[in-house]
């Protein structure tokens, strides 16, 4: 068996010893290097931009500004594309005002990184500040000044969904609970920062651009229609990616500006992004207030949920659109069976970084609020958090379950779902009943040691489809070319392991490409964990249809009906006779020999009419530090159904990277600014990342494997973002809990020290 297994990843080798190749590795006969200058005002008239002293600076070979880039069309949207968010997109470079710290306004490049910044330094601009707009809520409200004058609104857009008669059911509900609880920006950090290397080749009248990731088919269509070329042109190549989680590889403006540089100079460019500019100029994340309110019945059961959500959306809509509000409100129903329920998302504009998608985008800020809402629900019946939660679960008996939500233009309708099997997985990983037990004696003692689950249904395998193409070759090794991307997630040991079984090869056997256009001539690319459910449905079909070939050839060779024969660990044989057995390249060599025409080679693309939907639930056990406001975590279990594991180390390991960038974004991560749109936090210094001594001293993972899909034959569901999807809520709950005695409720993420510290000393002092 092999999928299954927890089978060593194909990538490792390269990148363990040092030979794995990111984009900043890369170097070119007569590169030159490229340099932004940005905005240093988060909002501002440009009156002029002056170019001439940077222009005759040493080395310098371009200097350009809007101007100069004639009239390309803004970045459009990938996800959810409609008209009416048109006013709200963001070109390549600043023309007549910036709108947030880190716009492009120029462009310099020269003949090393030095000199163009030293250049930069030189491009003077006239800005005329104007008011910055910090909080979405002021930005909505009448006499606020408007971002886009074109859209005459600082509201790029109005979702609503409702079931039922959530107001009436409200007024009836026998316990009714409001709070307002929001969610603070943050976003994805890998460790490698954003680059691109771009050679044009004068002779084919062609562009290479080095370093795409995520979804290089879709961002090269884009870099053609900006440029007025066909896509055939262009090529991408995808290198070695260090980290991705969202916010990498997705089309920003400096994916059309190294390549436009590359052409008009003749030769090849590249840019790197500094930390800094990771910082201020790719996306942001998360930044969500609610206004939530639940009812239910004296023993727990919820009637309604409704929800005022006011979404900060940065300056500009970037390529995701509004996808990640729209998230939220289809999602925040949540595994729980809900019959009446309303959500309004409004997106607002501000002069901030524009936001996109972040690893559980929507859902976290969901997870969070629903969750908090279910403790609340708790408490006001005097019930155990965890017994509140099962029942009101969704019953299996249900599945399929419409929610009566959409996104990403899929119904929301779980596939299967055993919910309360993963909340007992993960209470019980953390003894729940004896940490329940222990709490009256830690407290008596003055320990503030609290216990908090979020529970959670994940959306995955979004569509619309994916293509493979396997090829076996004549030494009897297969290859695999994908439409998926790499972003760091084990694509080539995921969908070799597929091919393998499907095929009947040794895993070492089969090589994965991807990422590179000119070998793999279409995909839609790695998001949404999709590359297991569509990218695995695909390769799996295209290795069938190999293997039925292979049994043809193989039965001439052997002289047996196709049907009696087995291929398994790279030969084949003839059932109950192991005597007439042949390794597959012998198979292949023997008919080559004898002149056959075969062709062992097939491409597929399987469609995904429907998203998968992964569900689990987190427990952490925290102790809270009264005088600093210092929380450490004590314990933390993950249970995830995945539907079926075809790896399952590497989903343990998404599960336990996952759970880092939560509790980084439920502790410490969050961009905050001065009231002159400043943002505050640009390094490390201010900027905080969780690190190995933030981590829990163990984390229990269950992976499940209980429910597989019947949306696709793998039965996956896929595994990236769960690890994530629930930290912030079973973090929060946790921390209110340890809190219990003080009176302290959380209704703010992140919990830093400062603001938890603060609201214990308002709540109460401590003596000692």
């Amino acid at each position: 068996m092999i999928i299954g297994a927890s089978l060593r990843r194909k990538e490792d080798p390269r990148l363990l010893a040092g030979r794995g190749r990111y984009v900043d590795d890369l170097a070119l006969p007569g590169m030159l290097h490229a340099v932004l200058v940005r905005s240093p005002h988060a909002h501002a008239v440009v009156r002029r931009v002056d170019l001439a002293a940077a222009r005759t600076a040493p080395g310098v070979a371009l200097v350009a500004s809007a101007t100069d880039l004639g009239e390309v069309e803004p970045i459009p949207v990938r996800l959810g594309a409609k008209p009416s968010l048109a006013p709200f997109l963001q070109r390549p470079l600043a023309r007549d005002r910036v709108r947030y710290v880190g716009e492009p306004v120029a462009l310099v490049v020269a003949d090393s990184r030095y000199r163009a910044e030293d250049a930069a330094e030189l491009v003077a601009v006239d800005y005329a500040p104007l008011p910055a707009l910090l909080d979405a809520e002021a930005a909505l409200a009448e006499g606020a000044p408007v971002l886009h004058q074109a859209a005459g609104t600082n509201r790029a857009d109005l979702l609503r969904v409702g079931l039922g008669d959530p107001d009436a059911a409200l007024a009836g509900a026998e316990v009714r609970i409001r709070r307002r609880l929001s969610v603070g920006r943050h976003t994805g950090v890998p460790m490698e920062t954003r680059g691109l290397l771009a050679a044009y080749d004068s002779a084919s009248d062609a562009l290479t651009v080095w370093g795409p990731t995520k979804v290089p088919h879709f961002n090269r269509r884009v870099l053609a229609d900006l440029l007025g070329w066909s896509p055939e042109r262009i090529r991408f190549v995808e290198p070695e990616v260090g980290g991705g989680f969202g916010v990498r590889g997705e089309f920003y403006p400096e994916d059309f500006l190294i390549p436009w540089a590359a052409v008009r100079l003749g030769r090849p460019v590249k840019w790197t992004e500094d930390r800094r500019e990771h910082l201020v100029a790719t996306n942001h994340s998360r930044q969500q207030v609610h206004e939530i309110e639940l009812g239910a019945t004296r023993d727990g059961r919820i009637v309604a949920l409704t929800d005022r959500v006011t979404v900060d959306m940065g300056a500009y809509l970037r390529t995701h659109g509004v996808t990640v509000p729209e998230l939220t409100l289809a999602m925040l129903p949540g595994p729980y069976r809900i019959p009446h329920y309303r959500c309004e998302v409004t997106c607002a504009l501000t002069t901030k970084t524009p936001t996109g998608t972040y690893r559980a985008p929507g859902r976290f800020e969901a997870n969070f609020a629903r969750e908090r809402m279910l403790d609340l629900l708790a408490d006001a019946v005097g019930l155990d958090p965890a017994e509140v939660r099962r029942r009101n679960f969704v019953p299996p008996e249900a599945m399929p379950y419409d929610v009566g939500t959409a996104t990403l233009g899929h119904r929301t309708v779980y596939d299967t779902g055993r919910y309360a099997s993963t909340l007992d997985a993960a209470l019980e990983a953390v003894g729940y009943d004896g940490l329940r037990r222990q709490q009256p004696a830690w407290r008596a003692a003055g320990r503030l040691v609290g216990v908090g689950i979020g529970c959670f249904v994940e959306k995955a395998g979004p569509g619309p489809w994916e293509y493979a193409r396997v090829e076996l070759r004549d030494d009897g090794r297969a290859v695999v070319y994908s439409g998926g991307a790499s972003v760091g997630q084990g694509i080539e040991t995921v969908l070799a392991q597929i091919c393998a079984e499907a095929l009947g090869l040794r895993y070492d056997d089969v090589t994965v490409v991807h990422g590179d256009t000119d070998l793999v001539p279409q995909g839609i690319g790695a998001w949404g964990s999709r590359i297991t459910v569509v990218g695995g449905g695909a390769t799996a079909a295209a290795a069938r249809e190999v293997r039925r070939r292979l049994l043809a050839v193989a039965a001439a060779v052997l002289e047996a009906s196709p049907d009696d024969l087995v291929v398994a660990d790279g030969a084949v044989w003839v059932q109950g006779t192991p005597s007439r057995r042949a390794t597959v390249r012998e198979v292949i060599a023997t008919a080559r020999a004898r002149g056959e025409a075969f062709d062992l080679s097939a491409a597929h693309v399987f469609h995904a009419e429907h998203m998968t939907y992964p569900y689990g639930a987190h427990v952490a056990v925290v102790e809270v530090d009264a005088d600093t406001g210092q929380v450490r975590v004590l314990d933390y279990a993950v249970a995830y159904d995945v539907g079926r594991a075809v790896n399952p180390m590497l989903v343990e390991g998404q599960i336990i990277g996952g759970l880092a960038q939560g509790l980084g974004g439920a502790l410490l991560e969050e961009f905050v600014y001065d009231e002159g749109g400043q943002p505050l936090a640009v390094t490390f210094m201010d900027y905080l990342l969780p690190t190995v001594a933030e981590m829990p001293a163990r984390v229990v993972t269950r992976v499940l494997e209980e429910t597989p899909t019947p949306l696709n034959p793998l039965g996956a569901k896929g595994a990236g973002e769960g690890g994530t999807a629930a930290a912030g809520a079973a973090i929060a709950n946790a921390v209110t809990d340890a809190l219990r005695p003080l009176g302290v409720e959380v209704s703010r993420l992140p919990l830093s020290p400062d603001r938890l510290a603060d609201a214990i000393t308002r709540a109460w002092t401590p003596t000692r």
